[in-house]
């Protein structure tokens, strides 16, 4: 039974969706965007998501993050049918939110929570940087 999504998304694609936890990868967490070989692959490369998880901190977030999922889980009163949405943005969608979203899905499977995952934004191309 699926009980969380994790959705992930670009802010330079369209606005954020609808969730109950958003996290705004931004800032954060090391981008491969800014290295020509990493650009045009996805946070779901190997090379893209070991890049992005070892951002100090990054360990942190997912921890935190997938606590906050299961104590909304067991915590709130919520009819059977609804799921707790975990939305993860970065600008394009393709990098930063892919492997951060790939990670909390699994570390929330890890704990026996049936996720389903959705990159909205990880086809669509790279956006590229005006200076």
């Amino acid at each position: 039974m699926i009980r969380v999504k994790v959705l992930s998304f670009g802010y330079g694609h369209a606005p954020a969706p609808q969730a109950d936890i958003t996290i705004d990868a931004r800032r954060h967490l090391r981008n491969p965007h800014h290295d020509p070989a990493m650009r045009q692959l996805t946070g779901l490369d190997p090379a893209v998501r070991r890049h992005v998880l070892a951002t100090p901190g990054a360990d942190c977030l997912i921890r935190h993050t997938t606590a906050c999922a299961t104590d909304l889980l067991t915590a709130l009163p919520r009819p059977p049918a609804l799921v707790v949405t975990i939305a993860v943005g970065c600008v394009g969608g393709r990098h930063r939110s892919v492997a951060l979203a790939e990670e909390i899905a699994a570390t929330l499977r890890g704990h026996g929570i049936g996720v389903q995952v959705d990159h909205r934004d990880v086809t669509k191309p790279v956006i590229q940087r005006t200076t």
